[in-house]
């Protein structure tokens, strides 16, 4: 599959997982794995959604895939909002505005 530039969903959601994995190691360094694992899941697996439904095989499948990236983006903003009101974990405001 040719990639399409031009696609601002797919261009954002791999950027968007591009700022998670960055964001996930600095949580490792903190040592905060477990909330660094389930953002690291549900961050990158939004774009994943995406580009599967570009290749759907139907409307109803695009629809579907594209609900599932749904899905993966509130529960990543879930996991960014514990991040944002405890303690001692890295600033992720830009990450929340860019779900």
């Amino acid at each position: 599959m040719q990639y399409n530039k031009k696609n601002f969903i797919v261009e954002k959601s791999l950027n968007f997982a591009l700022q998670i994995i960055e964001f996930c190691e600095l949580l490792d360094r903190k040592k905060k794995f477990i909330l660094s694992n389930q953002l690291l899941k549900s961050g990158t697996s939004i774009g994943a959604n995406v580009r599967e439904a570009q290749n759907a095989e139907s409307a109803i499948d695009f629809i579907h895939k594209l609900k599932i990236a749904a899905k993966e983006a509130d529960e990543t903003q879930y996991w960014l909002l514990l991040c944002k009101r405890s303690k001692n974990y890295p600033n992720c405001e830009t990450l929340l505005l860019d779900i």
